[in-house]
Order: C-alpha cells, then structure tokens, then sequence
C-alpha cells in the first residue's frame, strides 16, 4: 500500500545537494539521525509516535539513501555541519531535541559542541563515541581494498548485516534486508561508507582522538542528556555505557534488557514513553509546546540566506 503524501519522505535541496527527509506532527522540533550505512527508515517506528506531540524531522545523512554525498569528505565536522545547514533549510530556528543511533549519536553530540545553541538535549542511543570497541565488519573496512569488496551489495551479506543490528531475528524481516540491499547497490553507497569509516576509525577499532576531545567538549556543556543502549548490541558493546556514565555523570542513563544496536526499533514502546519523560523533566515548553515550522510535507522559509526547496515527492 502507497503511503500518504505527507508520510512519505520527501526531498529539499541544502547546499545545493539533494537530501530525503520526512517531517510530521507539530510541536517542539525533534531531529533523528541514523547510523552509518543506515537511512531514516531505522527511526519510522519511533517518528511515527513522536509525531502525535512534536514536529519530527527524520533525515537521510549526506550519501546515505536518499541524499546525495556532500562536495567534500564525509567527516564526523561536516555531518554535524550539515545537520546544522538542514535545520536552517527547514526553518527550524529553537532549540531542537537531537536522538542520535550509532554515527548519529557522535554526530548530535559533535553539534551540540559546536552550536550549542541549537540543541535543547541530547539522546544518545547506542552511540558511537564512548570507547574504541566496535563491530569486527566495520573495521575491516578500514583494510584496502578489502573494505570495497565486502561492501558489494549481497542479498546474503544485507540479510548477515540486519541480524546484527537485532537480538531478536525477528526484525530482520524481509523488507528490511530488500531495502538494505537496494540503499547498498546506490552508485555512491559503498564510496561514503568506506570514506567515513576511514575517518573514525583504524582496523583496531574508532579512533581515540576524535573521541576524547569530542567527549572534553560535551563534558563541559550545560545540554540535558540521556544515554541509552541495548544490552546484546553486537556493533558497539553495552559496556560503553559504563564509559559513558563516568564521563557525563549528569546523563541520565537506561539499559535496555535482551535489545540490540536498535532500541528504538526493538523496544520503541518503553524508548517512546522513556524519552517523552526525560523530555518533559526539561520543562513543559520543551515537551508540549504548540506548533514549529511549516506544515508536514511543505518547505519552511529560508533561514540565514540558505535556501529550501522541495523537489518531488
């Protein structure tokens, strides 16, 4: 079945590049960014509750399903950049809620650094960030040119891919290994992966440089946070969210039980009803407030002289 204009993702051009997003509801603003190699479809569960009280952007990241890659190389800076030229394009001009899986989690907290100005709080969902341990796939990606071999898009490989990301199997279903598998064949896909992945990270794991001085600029923030991970996670290990509480220890924190690398998929309902708490402890105009931005489906205003235009649907 054919989803409705306004639920469907659309496109906008931000620095004269093509992005997918979707936009729904009303309210406080909410942005939701996925993990690396990932699209916005891995927050629909949770956009789609969301959207009952808040004005949720989900976005596809620069290179990464529906958006086209930046100009220039896909860095850990320039994504948070780009979240912050997205934010313009859309007119979201108050503070926004960031939720960020995985990469998106080192990308919200690298914004918040950078424009603290623009994030009302930070949701860290099993995020990349808080130690070197990582998935063995990942870095071998780091290893050329093994790395470009083991991305060739493979039904088999998609469906090894999508049991990884679960503990329970049963949400690797068949459409989610199809599309996997449709966003790895993409001309551009295994090109800002294997560019990313090289930035973060060696075959020993992710790099301790970015890490640190990225965590010493979050550490020294005044930005509600709250970190949350999925026990069995396979790509980044629960143990990290013990790193986690020792480096901010204001953070309130939350273990999901028998949950993989995607809380907000394999246990949306108690993650839904965790984060509209911990949002509401921030204030009631934070949690509740009336209407942000354009209708669904439509381009705000230019904000700062950057303009937003919506191509087709």
């Amino acid at each position: 079945m054919t989803a409705p204009a306004a639920r469907r993702p659309r496109h906008l051009t931000v620095d004269g590049r093509r992005v997918c997003h979707r936009v729904d509801g009303e309210g406080p603003p909410v942005v939701l960014l996925h993990g690396i190699g990932r699209t916005l479809r891995d927050f629909t569960e949770l956009h789609e509750r969301l959207a009952d009280r808040f004005r949720v952007h989900s976005v596809d990241l620069p290179g990464h399903g529906g958006s086209l890659p930046m100009t220039r190389p896909c860095t850990l800076p320039a994504l948070a950049e780009f979240v912050g030229r997205y934010l313009d394009a859309v007119g979201v001009d108050r503070p926004a809620h960031l939720v960020g899986n995985s990469l998106g989690g080192a990308i919200a907290m690298r914004l918040a650094a950078s424009e603290p100005g623009r994030v009302a709080t930070l949701t860290l969902v099993n995020s990349a960030g808080f130690g070197r341990e990582v998935t063995i796939a990942l870095r071998l990606l780091a290893l050329r040119p093994l790395g470009r071999l083991l991305l060739r898009p493979r039904r088999w490989a998609a469906r090894r891919v999508e049991l990884s990301l679960f503990h329970d199997p049963a949400f690797a279903t068949a459409d989610r290994v199809a599309y996997a598998l449709e966003v790895a064949r993409l001309p551009y896909a295994a090109r800002v992966m294997l560019e990313t992945a090289h930035h973060l990270g060696t075959f020993r794991g992710i790099s301790p440089h970015w890490r640190e001085e990225l965590l010493a600029e979050v550490e020294r923030l005044d930005i509600p946070t709250f970190v949350v991970w999925g026990d069995k996670d396979l790509i980044l290990p629960a143990t990290h969210l013990e790193a986690a509480r020792a480096r901010l220890p204001k953070a309130r924190t939350h273990l999901f039980r028998d949950c993989g690398h995607m809380p907000q998929i394999e246990c949306v309902e108690e993650f839904h009803r965790l984060l509209v708490d911990f949002w509401s402890t921030v204030g009631p105009d934070a949690a509740a407030s009336p209407g942000d931005g354009a209708p669904p489906g439509e381009a705000a205003p230019p904000v700062g002289g950057r303009p937003a235009v919506v191509e087709a649907g």
